[in-house]
């Protein structure tokens, strides 16, 4: 059997057109969620009209904090060691599914190796190389390579990273986003958000190393009221990112700007109409940098790393938070659109025709 463990917002949007493809090949699969981000995950599921989880392994509120982080752990821990029978169906030669390097897919594949099943790891091979940029991402990726059988990889350079490891390597060529996309330009349902008629950018952060160091938190303030003397900025607010800017009392100041509308998170069909009509989007987000990469659309990147080719030298900017790098994309932000890429073969497809095989 296949058992899908996820945990994230961005996990889920990735890995909904895999979940699709296996019910259009009919293929049964276990989904096993984690629960670090539930807020979102109803509505989520909702738009790409996926069954509910068939085990919630926490129903608590979203995982936001360090401490609140550790204990999550250890209960889902406990819980696999105690319930992995019930959890897993009793399955004894099935493949695990995780994604990406979030806590969850660590779990997720440590999970899979208590219960003795094969770990398949979605987006493999990204690296950036540097262990504390992005923390704890970089060493996550690291973790769960060692304890996957078989990597399916983004593209020809997130192969060659994964020499070393002796499992089974398949190249999806491009991103499930890709096909997460194709899904959210297709839907019509979100015609109701708030589009401003003005200009405006898209700006959104939520990296541990940005929001948890204030004096960065504080220069990345500042880039947001840069961008905001020339254009209408929409920030787009996950928990954390609101929960840090109102500790370090820096959410006033944003109010106070008329330049400035700060927004909750939108679901991911409303939030790609968002990027699709801005003027550029302004991030953290390695998931963003990808999808500005497929819609074309320039996007500059807060961020001393990336563990992402896409984008780079066409219509993405790594900052590595040099002030004359992004003074100069803000004011020559036009150069960096690119045409929407379309004639990708579905990696979705190939994950699942790939899964068949295996099993």
């Amino acid at each position: 059997m296949i058992h899908i463990i996820l945990g994230t917002k961005a996990q889920l949007i990735k890995m909904a057109p895999v979940m699709i493809e296996l019910q259009k090949q009919e293929i049964d699969y276990n989904f096993i969620f984690t629960g670090q981000h539930k807020e979102t995950i109803d509505e989520l599921l909702s738009n790409f009209k996926l069954k509910k989880p068939d085990y919630i392994l926490y129903s608590g509120k979203d995982i936001t904090g360090i401490f609140q982080m550790a204990l999550w752990i250890i209960k889902i821990l406990f819980k696999t060691f105690k319930n992995k029978k019930e959890i897993f169906k009793n399955d004894k030669n099935g493949i695990v599914l995780v994604h990406g390097d979030t806590f969850s897919t660590f779990l997720g594949a440590l999970m899979g190796k208590i219960t003795k099943l094969n770990i398949a790891h979605v987006e493999s091979g990204l690296r950036s190389f540097n262990l504390l940029n992005p923390f704890p991402e970089e060493i996550t990726r690291i973790l769960v390579f060692k304890l996957s059988n078989y990597y399916f990889c983004p593209g020809e350079w997130t192969l060659n990273n994964l020499r070393k490891y002796k499992g089974k390597k398949i190249n999806t060529k491009e991103n499930t986003l890709f096909d997460s996309l194709a899904l959210a330009i297709k839907n019509k349902e979100d015609e109701k958000i708030n589009i401003p008629n003005d200009e405006y950018v898209v700006f959104t952060i939520h990296r541990f190393e940005n929001i948890f160091n204030k004096k960065r938190f504080e220069d990345i303030i500042d880039i947001i009221e840069n961008i905001s003397k020339k254009f209408k900025v929409l920030f787009i607010l996950h928990p954390p990112t609101k929960k840090k800017l109102e500790e370090y009392n820096f959410i006033s100041r944003l109010e106070q700007n008329n330049n400035v509308d700060l927004r909750p998170r939108y679901n991911y069909f409303e939030f790609i109409r968002l990027i699709n009509k801005s003027e550029f989007v302004a991030t953290d987000g390695g998931s963003n940098q990808e999808e500005c990469f497929y819609l074309g659309k320039p996007c500059i990147l807060l961020r001393y790393e990336t563990e992402r080719k896409e984008g780079l030298e066409k219509n993405v900017v790594l900052t590595k938070f040099n002030k004359k790098i992004i003074e100069d994309f803000i004011n020559s932000y036009k150069n960096y659109k690119t045409e929407m890429l379309s004639d990708i073969i579905s990696p979705s497809k190939l994950i699942v025709d790939s899964i068949r095989e295996f099993k």
